[in-house]
């Protein structure tokens, strides 16, 4: 049995709580720490940062990894889920609010002079990027929660089942790319969007 019947959230309600922050601490062996409302220790997180240390990952990078769960925590605060009972549905979703949501800077954006989406940058001649989040944003969030999980999973510490497959052409019709032998996430597209997610409310962004 799965968990498909779910029904599916209206996430242009989802009012996302900008609750919890990361913290450079200063620490050579804990550089980073995430913390929630009440300022206290994320402890499956911090066991997960010094996962990433003892592997010889950087601090940019456990920075990089701390971003993407913060989103990762205040998503499963605002739709009243328990990290370890997070279900693949819940991970569709966060994955559909990223994409869906404006980022900080869309709203000073528009005060700007328009051009088009997808129109080259007069400068650099790259395409002009939309108000969302890009796919290799969801690419990359989605790959570092699941080493989060299986990080979990292997230790008895966390679902057995990850909210967020490896193959993820089973949701979606497209994968993204592993992570590559130096530790690197892969550039691999994103997935598209769900057909009836409806955008939020440009003012809730994850920042």
């Amino acid at each position: 049995m799965t968990d498909d019947r779910v029904p599916e959230r209206d996430l242009s309600r989802l009012a996302v709580p900008r609750l919890g922050r990361l913290v450079e601490t200063g620490e050579r062996y804990e550089p980073y720490r995430l913390v929630d409302g009440d300022g206290v220790a994320v402890e499956p997180v911090a066991v997960f940062f010094q996962e990433l240390l003892a592997a010889g990952k950087a601090a940019a990078t456990v920075r990089s990894y701390g971003m993407d769960l913060l989103w990762w925590w205040r998503f499963l605060l605002a739709v009243d889920v328990p990290w370890d009972r997070a279900t693949r549905v819940d991970a569709r979703d966060f994955s559909c609010w990223i994409q869906l949501t404006a980022k900080p800077r869309a709203a000073s954006a528009k005060r700007r002079p328009s051009r088009s989406v997808g129109a080259p940058n007069p400068v650099t001649g790259k395409p002009m990027p939309g108000s969302g989040y890009a796919p290799s944003t969801v690419v990359h969030s989605e790959t570092v929660l699941r080493r989060f999980y299986d990080m979990h999973r292997d230790a008895g510490t966390g679902p057995l089942l990850n909210p967020f497959p490896l193959d993820l052409a089973r949701r979606s019709g497209l994968g993204a790319r592993a992570p590559q032998p130096d530790g690197h996430l892969g550039s691999g597209a994103g997935r598209p969007l769900p057909a009836k997610c409806s955008a939020p409310d440009p003012a809730l962004d994850p920042g």
